[in-house]
């Protein structure tokens, strides 16, 4: 017989934070920086925990560039070559402890990971990325990241439940990628029925990891500030978005004029485009998990960074949090109604 939870599980738009008393007089008194220090690596971070998504438009060099600027980190795409490293590196060495080099788990993967690392000692973040994180080939792999590279902090992922956060943290990682599906670009769930409510996996992962001194992303799902600031309190250590960052000057892509307006192609890691652009189409054996929209062109990415710093100070001032790492003490999410909910989405 099949399993089945009744327990509900919910997503951003089903809850709201509840307000709170507080001594805070300004959102400037808020303090966004954390410094997190890892559990096998033994590195220690220092900056707003907010990631660009490692998706080949969204996690650019440029958008490095731009972010850092802000303290916040870009996971930057596994596309770049070796080359594409070494003259961003050496022309940008004061922002290498703000990004991390993406790479999948094949033998390429693995060699190209290799090189850039070895050429590019400065960096000290990787990020290993795959759509499933639950095979236990990707496990493998994790283990034999950090067997080749003690020192450095390795992202892996994707994931939704606690045991297998555990098991990645235990295998190597240092800090899990949750969220199966939530993307606002991703079709898993509709292609396949398989997905988690990002608000209950990040809590439910965050559970799991903090109890072995391990660290999760929220990646995927937020929509806006607000979203951004219900995945911190629900205990996320650092929240990861594309969709939020999309449509920007340093995304990758040309601006293209459509019907009198400017737009930009924004698509999902596992859509018809992105595999035409990087495997040559679609492999017979698997479907597109993936679309590809327009957003509207949006200029520079700083106003969009300022955006959600304001509305993330913003909520910790309702909720009496002077520090972000205060916040998921401080959070008590109000569950809405469907209308709420619906009207809220």
């Amino acid at each position: 017989m099949p399993n089945i939870i009744n327990e509900i599980k919910l997503d951003f738009k089903d809850v709201m934070l509840r307000p709170k008393r507080s001594t805070l007089i300004s959102r400037n008194d808020v303090d966004l920086y954390r410094t997190i220090t890892f559990r096998n690596s033994k590195q220690t971070y220092n900056g707003i925990p907010i990631m660009a998504s490692n998706m080949d438009t969204i996690g650019t060099f440029e958008m490095a560039k731009a972010l850092a600027k802000h303290g916040l980190f870009t996971a930057v795409h596994k596309y770049y070559t070796v080359e594409d490293w070494k003259k961003f590196a050496s022309e940008n060495t004061n922002i290498l402890s703000n990004i991390a080099v993406s790479a999948g788990m094949s033998q390429n993967d693995f060699q190209r990971l290799s090189e850039i690392l070895q050429e590019i000692p400065a960096l000290t973040f990787i990020c290993l990325d795959v759509a499933n994180g639950y095979s236990q080939g990707f496990v493998e792999f994790v283990r034999r990241v950090r067997a080749a590279f003690p020192m450095h902090t390795i992202i892996a992922g994707n994931v939704v439940t606690g045991e297998m956060v555990e098991e990645l943290i235990l295998s190597g990682a240092d800090i899990i990628k949750v969220g199966i599906g939530p993307g606002s670009v991703c079709t898993t769930r509709m292609k396949t029925g398989v997905g988690y409510p990002q608000l209950s996996a990040v809590i439910e992962c965050a559970d799991a990891a903090h109890g072995l001194q391990g660290h999760i992303i929220s990646d995927g799902g937020c929509a806006c500030g607000g979203d951004v600031a219900k995945a911190f309190g629900a205990g996320a250590d650092f929240v990861m978005a594309g969709g939020m960052f999309a449509g920007h000057d340093q995304c990758d892509g040309e601006v293209i004029e459509k019907n009198g307006k400017k737009v930009k192609l924004f698509y999902g890691m596992s859509s018809s485009t992105a595999m035409e652009k990087h495997a040559g189409g679609v492999a017979e054996y698997r479907s597109s998990e993936g679309k590809t929209v327009e957003v509207p062109y949006k200029g520079n990415v700083e106003a969009t960074v300022l955006d959600i710093l304001g509305g993330l100070r913003s909520a910790c001032t309702y909720i009496g949090a002077a520090k972000l790492k205060e916040l998921p003490r401080r959070a008590t999410f109000i569950r809405c109604t469907q209308q709420l909910s619906t009207m809220y989405s």
